[in-house]
């Protein structure tokens, strides 16, 4: 038969949609034509291929070959099609047959020699084909990413002539078995090594119980960025779900070993960041660090230091969980659920408010510094605290009951009850969910308006309140919100903004 099917996977954004190969040959000059809209790596092929098929001792038919990539108006870039470009030029020259390249998505770049060779973006097709209801063949160096898609066969193959004569049925390949090495953890460090802090340790295990945007401000040498790190040791594990969207990030953006997929991400960019660095960007969008620590945290340390332009552009990502970067061919939609911790000094030298009086700057220096930061950026972090100086100790006694395991328990209670209630984290709630578990009395509700009025909160911000209530009520098993609750919420509100 003169026209062949290969099914395979392209690659936008973390999705991984379906491209259809299909190749015909026909009588005439020997020439090899591609259409279907694909960019100058995919052009490239054409000759890897030719080569690759001749190096491997088969034949390359001397006939008019057209290949398409379906469907036309969807971009095409890499050189991952051209396992899936050979075979079916393969199979249409009758050196494969064709009914066994219907139930497979191939994906694969070819050597000149013939060896497959390792493509980035392997996990979401993998998913992709499972929900498909196809089997997926590999590069050997992928095979062990594809198999985090639980219950799909996997083909490993190391050349071109192992998938042949796996087609022909001459060497049949099992199925790979994965040895489990992409599912090794790493420990978090401890909460109980950072000495003292009990009102920011109290902030954190808040932050972790209702999954709330936390700044840290106080001067150098506090723990502000000892107790950011010790923030994903106390969440809850990613479920299957959230671990294999943290794993297909990873393997999108094929920058951070796989090894620790199961474990929430923590990402902590330099302030010198730029705004594609952190939020993606590129000619063909790629993920940024806000996708990057999707379902866990982004620290960002010495926050006034970062560019203003580069964090204004966090405020739409932290309200929708995602983010949409659109350039003249594409617009790619990354997920963007991340946790917010940041941490700045009072000032340009850090010492105001020491009582040894070592602060240098004036009035103006620290207004300048503390402008840096938008109003509309500061109302979207739930907890602020200012972590003070406190006595030194080379060698302090470690509290038992204040070590990583039991906060992280009392996170994973308050945790139950919010996923039992309304199906997510508090800090997550809209706005018909803040209305229906999170309700006061009426005298309360007065209590707060009247404190909002006098700290000149903003509606946003009187909501966040609220939220961070409802985590300590969940903290303590409570259902309803009482007045202690909103005093301790209103203490993690600055008073202007």
């Amino acid at each position: 038969m003169s026209l062949s099917i290969v099914h395979s996977r392209a690659q936008v954004g973390v999705e991984a949609p379906a491209v259809t190969v299909e190749v015909h040959l026909a009588n005439g000059l020997p020439s090899l034509t591609m259409v279907g809209l694909p960019e100058a790596a995919v052009k490239e092929s054409k000759d890897r291929v030719r080569s690759a098929i001749i190096n491997s001792g088969l034949q390359f038919p001397a006939r008019r070959i057209t290949l398409n990539l379906a469907p036309a108006d969807l971009p095409k870039d890499g050189g991952r099609f051209d396992l899936a470009i050979a075979l079916g030029i393969l199979s249409a020259s009758v050196q494969v047959p064709t009914l066994t390249l219907d139930d497979v998505e191939c994906l694969g770049e070819l050597a000149l020699s013939g060896a497959v060779r390792a493509v980035r973006g392997v996990l979401p097709a993998a998913l992709a084909a499972r929900k498909a209801g196809r089997w997926l063949m590999v590069p050997r160096a992928n095979a062990e990413e594809a198999c985090l898609a639980s219950g799909l066969k996997v083909i490993a193959v190391d050349h071109l002539l192992e998938a042949v004569a796996h087609f022909n049925g001459h060497t049949p390949i099992e199925p790979y078995a994965s040895d489990g090495l992409l599912c090794a953890s790493k420990p978090y460090p401890d909460l109980n090594e950072v000495q003292g802090q009990l009102a920011a340790k109290r902030a954190l295990l808040i932050a972790a119980a209702g999954a709330h945007n936390l700044l840290f401000s106080g001067p150098p040498g506090t723990g502000k960025t000892l107790l950011a790190s010790r923030l994903p040791g106390l969440l809850p594990p990613l479920a299957e779900s959230e671990a294999l969207e943290v794993a297909a990030i990873l393997s999108v953006a094929s920058c951070v070993p796989l090894s620790h997929w199961p474990q929430r991400p923590f990402r902590q960019p330099h302030h010198s960041a730029s705004g594609p660095a952190l939020v993606g960007g590129g000619s063909k969008p790629q993920p940024g660090e806000i996708t990057l620590a999707h379902h866990g945290v982004l620290f960002l340390d010495e926050l006034p230091e970062f560019d203003r332009k580069v964090l204004e552009v966090l405020r739409e990502p932290l309200e929708s969980g995602h983010i949409v970067i659109s350039r003249a061919k594409d617009r790619v939609r990354f997920p963007a659920r991340f946790q917010l911790v940041a941490a700045m000094n009072p000032c340009p030298c850090g010492y105001l408010g020491e009582p040894n009086g070592r602060c240098s700057c004036t009035p103006d220096m620290v207004q300048r510094y503390r402008n840096k930061l938008s109003g509309p950026l500061l109302d979207r972090i739930d907890l602020h605290l200012t972590v003070a100086r406190e006595a030194t100790a080379l060698n302090p006694a470690l509290n038992p009951d204040d070590d990583t395991a039991t906060a992280a328990r009392l996170v994973a209670d308050a945790r139950e009850r919010q996923q039992k209630r309304q199906g997510c984290a508090n800090a997550f709630l809209d706005l018909p969910g803040l209305r229906r578990h999170c309700k006061l009395s009426t005298v309360d509700e007065t209590w707060l308006e009247t404190a909002c009025e006098r700290l000149t909160l903003s509606l946003r911000a009187a909501h966040r309140l609220l939220k961070v209530a409802r985590t300590l009520a969940d903290l303590e098993q409570v259902d309803g919100i009482t007045r202690e609750h909103l005093a301790e919420a209103l203490q993690y509100r600055p008073a202007t903004l």
